[in-house]
């Protein structure tokens, strides 16, 4: 299968692990802070004219050249109109010229103008073609300012990279920018690079061709995709394969993209990342992308959540976790195809819901494999370094700059932790495979807080709405009070809330769960009894 495009033809264990994670979270919001202005950042309030079209399917041609560090592309995109559509908006930025527009062979009337493309189709087809070409812009300090890394291997080959969370995709193809919009026949990807490198990108490899001194790769995904998601990496890689057996019996190809200097940390990598595939399988159901691939790329810079091509740049610096090699960068980045990629937000108001679940898979990681103290450690670690200044849940139409606080990802993770004490094992780990399962709420479909909440009350037949509440919506915390009556007898309540809560109390007797609310609880206790010794929730003491 061939197409002409420019002439290219188409194809301290826990402390130390937690202070690492924070350092990425921190420089995160201060990286997305400082440069999240205008259209370098996505989502917010969606574009009138885009709400109008749906997106089905793109089609990305791509030339990497990096000697001038530049691209030549042509994106294919399948729509869907809701209703007449006089004018076509996409997003891409104006580092680029565009060339033509073309649908069915038609030129089509367009002007680009700031980060916008307006097309102005003449004809019924839903599909339209876009030639551009230009110099992306040079990431910063990826992947908190992102764009495109032109970097070089020891050996002095390049080595390109890209990274675009926080801008979104207009950064290197046309698209409809938005955290609401998911190509629902997922992503085709035509690649040229110059010979001998090699490009690791989302989905599966269908097909490899060399000619005239280029490789030509094409890669496409069999489900919907984020528009940040689409990803690509050239390098001279060293790949190893396996196949991964998972929970549910389904045979999944598993791949590490290395550079070919560090081919000898390749089967150390690809074990890693079954270790953390399988936990992460363990609390939260079966891999959700087994006809493409469980994969990661080394990246010239740390790391990113791309779907079935998740990038990794920490070195190979694994911890000993039970008697496991455990990367704490690349179990995030993994749990993001459940968090992230699998249940997507549509608003980045919800975000917590991608880093603050994600964040609690890696605390379920030393319990899996070092046990509930190991756990609650790391709950406890993560509960210091909450700063609970804003609510978790934002304004509507929140976009990616402000969407990045740190307490997305410890408070988020710690609500959930919170959560599983009031519901209990039992009916915690399955509601949240169950949640996983839900055609409403994955893939294609994408979520909100008022789903996930609505969902966990329907599934556990509990009323949570304080819960969530105050958790969630507020900044409010329930203010615990402990009052001496006389020789061992102590009042304990929570002062300022209108629902209960069970919590344990550890007395001279040993640890018991009671329910605690406004209304005092007598306890009998030789010394002050110890509220909440295991740490389970957020208290204003």
């Amino acid at each position: 299968m061939k197409r002409a495009l420019f002439g290219i033809t188409r194809f301290g264990k826990y402390a130390k692990y937690f202070l690492a994670s924070m350092a990425f979270i921190l420089q995160m919001q201060e990286e997305v802070s400082a440069q999240g202005k205008g259209n370098w950042t996505w989502g917010g309030e969606m574009d009138p004219l885009q709400e109008q079209f749906e997106v089905v399917h793109y089609s990305l041609d791509l030339e990497i050249l990096p000697k001038i560090k530049g691209i030549n592309g042509m994106m294919e995109m399948t729509y869907r109109a809701l209703g007449a559509l006089d004018t076509l908006r996409l997003d891409l930025i104006s580092n680029y010229e565009v060339i033509k527009v073309e649908s069915n062979g038609t030129a089509q009337r367009f002007d680009h103008h700031g980060d916008l493309l307006d097309i102005y189709p003449d004809t019924v087809s839903q599909q339209v073609k876009i030639y551009y070409r230009g110099r992306p812009p040079i990431a910063e300090n990826p992947p908190w300012a992102g764009g495109f890394t032109w970097s070089e291997d020891g050996e002095g080959n390049h080595w390109v990279g890209l990274s675009c969370q926080h801008e979104g995709a207009k950064i290197f193809m046309p698209c409809l920018d938005h955290p609401s919009s998911k190509a629902e026949n997922g992503v085709s990807l035509y690649i040229k690079v110059p010979f001998p490198y090699g490009v690791a990108a989302n989905g599966r490899l269908l097909n490899q061709t060399t000619s005239s001194g280029y490789n030509y790769f094409q890669w496409a995904t069999a489900y919907p995709i984020s528009n940040y998601n689409v990803n690509f990496t050239m390098g001279r890689f060293h790949q190893e394969d396996k196949r991964y057996t998972s929970i549910d019996g389904t045979e999944v190809p598993m791949k590490v993209f290395v550079l070919a200097e560090h081919k000898e940390h390749a089967q150390g990598l690809l074990q890693v990342l079954e270790n953390s595939v399988q936990t992460q399988e363990k609390y939260f159901g079966p891999y959700p992308f087994p006809k493409d691939k469980i994969a990661v790329v080394e990246t010239p810079y740390l790391g990113m959540e791309h779907q079935t091509i998740n990038a990794y740049g920490n070195g190979f610096k694994y911890t000993k976790v039970g008697d496991t090699a455990f990367d704490w960068l690349l179990h995030h980045e993994l749990g993001h195809e459940w968090w992230g990629n699998k249940v997507s937000v549509a608003d980045w108001k919800d975000f917590w819901i991608h880093e603050g679940i994600c964040s609690y898979g890696d605390m379920l990681y030393y319990e899996a494999n070092e046990g509930k103290q190991a756990y609650l450690d790391r709950a406890a670690a993560a509960k210091k370094q909450i700063t609970n200044d804003q609510p978790l849940v934002m304004a509507p139409n929140t976009n990616s700059a402000a969407a990045y606080h740190p307490d997305i990802y410890t408070k988020g993770a710690f609500v959930m932790h919170s959560l599983r004490f009031v519901l209990g094992d039992d009916q915690f780990f399955p509601m949240l495979k169950a949640f996983l399962q839900e055609d409403r709420f994955t893939y294609a479909h994408q979520v909100s807080t008022e789903d996930f909440v609505a969902f966990v009350e329907t599934y556990t037949g509990e009323e949570l709405k304080g819960f969530f509440d105050m958790y969630l919506y507020s900044t409010k915390l329930p203010k615990l009070k402990v009052k001496r009556k006389r020789k061992r007898r102590y009042d304990v309540r929570l002062s300022n809330i209108d629902f209960s809560l069970p919590v344990e109390i550890e007395t001279s007797d040993g640890i018991e769960v009671v329910e605690l609310s406004r209304d005092a609880v007598r306890v009998k206790s030789d010394e002050k009894p110890i509220v909440d010794p295991n740490g389970w929730y957020l208290f204003d003491e």
